[in-house]
């Protein structure tokens, strides 16, 4: 059986209707599939140059298939192409009634969420710093968190694999702070058994931290794998063990849902800022008649779809699908006064990606979107779209962000340890993915001739895991220029590994 799988990846045969041509795969590549036991239906390749108008290797890459985090280059380019790079988004303070000449407010503040992606504890902190500044100590009424700029569907941190402390299990929220997340900073002592002081950052109001967590002598790699953590009834309950040898690292946790974490942080800041409240925090929505006192920019698109791709963070491209759908709600309102248009941004940001890349000549039949993050077990894109969706963007005025996002392989992100033995290091700029049974790679690798490829790789099968060095074998084959010179396949037998090709001996 083992051998009809092996002459399978050999023959591979694009179906006509995609007028694709006759490809294989690379020697190397076949040779570690081989070795992963991933026979060659469980694969869909894609491989073109950025300048042809065919590609030169396919294989399965009309089936639909689960991407995992490669996902983020579809929500990267809708958001960029609907919402443009320059898009910003601007938090506010705003008060109702008036000051008293002993600091004390009257009314309310109003902290008004606008969807910002990216709003830090930081940005937070100076935003209320300067409101204290401004020599308002007292609040005669509540501090409401506003986040009614976008509606998420109801979101469930625990369906996706059970651990909902996760934060790449959070959900979005209209008034996102910190990516809804409390870092840890773990110093352990020099002992075995001995203790792991934890250092909150930031601290949330009502959560208590039990920190049950030790060192131990087991290897460094991965120095997580040990770690733990339980919430019940506002106690943060630490477990595990963290490797003397790893040294001082930050872990991370999302110990409550978006709203209840906005409302732990602004309580938290505003008593280290020693304001007084006679109300409470709470969410609600800010009336009409607030005045607005303070504003706070984000960064452009650009540089947040840099962020989300060099570290695959989900809740950004949560938060960017609900931007799509925002928008295109807007419009549809706008346009044709629908006041019954549909409220939920995610669901109305598939469909305005669905359309986006329609209209860019991309196909989209088997494509599901789902969260935009690629952490789903429903999401599907073929091959061939994750390819003609590089060629496109490749194209686009904003080119340069959608590229500059992307890792660069064995330099930085989520790439940063690929390939890092091999002249290919720092000429793939790929987004990676992986979930249980799924491990996926897309992007562009430049060849040493100086031809830019679009590349897409995924790997859907129990087995998947173990398909890393065939994806590298892969960006290897493109780098080493065999895409543009290689021979017609000549029935079925392999093709020879490029002379050209780098060794592989240390990897």
């Amino acid at each position: 059986m083992p051998g009809v799988l092996l002459f399978a990846l050999f023959i591979i045969a694009q179906a006509p209707a995609q007028a694709a041509p006759v490809g294989y795969l690379p020697f190397a590549v076949s040779m570690e599939l081989e070795r992963a036991r991933i026979p060659a239906n469980a694969v869909a390749v894609w491989v073109q140059p950025v300048d042809a108008k065919k590609p030169v290797l396919a294989l399965n890459a009309e089936r639909p298939m689960n991407p995992a985090s490669v996902m983020k280059v579809v929500t990267t380019f809708a958001a960029l192409e609907v919402l443009g790079p320059e898009r910003t988004w601007t938090t506010r303070i705003a008060i109702t009634g008036l000051p008293r000449e002993d600091g004390a407010l009257v009314g309310s503040v109003y902290l008004v969420g606008d969807g910002d992606p990216v709003l830090t504890y930081e940005r937070l902190w100076r935003m209320m710093r300067r409101f204290r500044s401004m020599g308002y100590s007292r609040i005669g009424g509540d501090i409401v968190l506003d986040s009614s700029a976008l509606v998420f569907p109801e979101h469930d941190p625990y369906a996706f694999d059970g651990r909902g402390l996760r934060p790449y299990n959070s959900g979005g929220d209209g008034l996102l702070i910190h990516f809804n997340t409390q870092e840890l900073a773990l110093f352990p002592s020099s002992r075995v058994r001995g203790a792991v002081w934890v250092v909150v950052e930031p601290p949330l109001s009502g959560v208590k931290v039990d920190n049950q967590l030790v060192t131990s002598g087991n290897n460094c790699e991965p120095w997580y794998r040990d770690l733990d953590a339980q919430m019940d009834n506002g106690r943060l309950t630490l477990t595990g063990s963290l490797p003397i040898s790893c040294g001082p690292r930050v872990w991370a946790t999302s110990p409550l849902a978006p709203s209840d974490y906005g409302v732990a942080m602004v309580q938290s800041l505003w008593w280290e800022l020693g304001g007084e409240l006679r109300g409470k925090v709470k969410n609600g929505v800010m009336p009409q008649d607030a005045r607005v006192l303070i504003s706070d920019e984000s960064v452009p698109l650009g540089e947040i779809v840099r962020t989300m791709n060099k570290w695959s963070s989900n809740v950004i491209a949560r938060q960017l699908l609900a931007q799509v759908g925002r928008e295109s709600l807007a419009t549809a309102r706008k346009a044709y006064m629908d006041a019954n248009a549909p409220t939920d941004m995610v669901t109305a940001g598939n469909e305005a990606a669905r359309q986006c890349l329609a209209q860019a000549g991309i196909e989209i039949s088997g494509l599901e979107i789902d969260n935009g993050s690629g952490l789903s077990r429903n999401a599907r894109i073929r091959a061939d779209s994750l390819g003609t969706l590089l060629i496109r963007a490749w194209k686009r005025p904003w080119m340069p962000d959608f590229v500059a996002s992307l890792p660069v392989a064995g330099r930085d992100g989520t790439a940063r340890r690929r390939l890092n033995d091999s002249p290919a290091a720092g000429r793939a700029h790929l987004k990676t993915g992986t979930i249980n049974d799924v491990k996926a790679i897309a992007g562009y690798v430049l060849d040493q001739k100086g031809r830019r490829h679009a590349v897409v790789m995924m790997v859907n099968h129990p087995e998947a895991g173990n398909s890393k060095k065939a994806q590298d074998a892969l960006i290897e084959w493109v780098w080493s220029g065999a895409p543009q010179a290689d021979p017609a396949p000549s029935h079925g037998k392999p093709q020879a590994k490029p002379k050209s090709a780098p060794s592989r001996s240390k990897r």
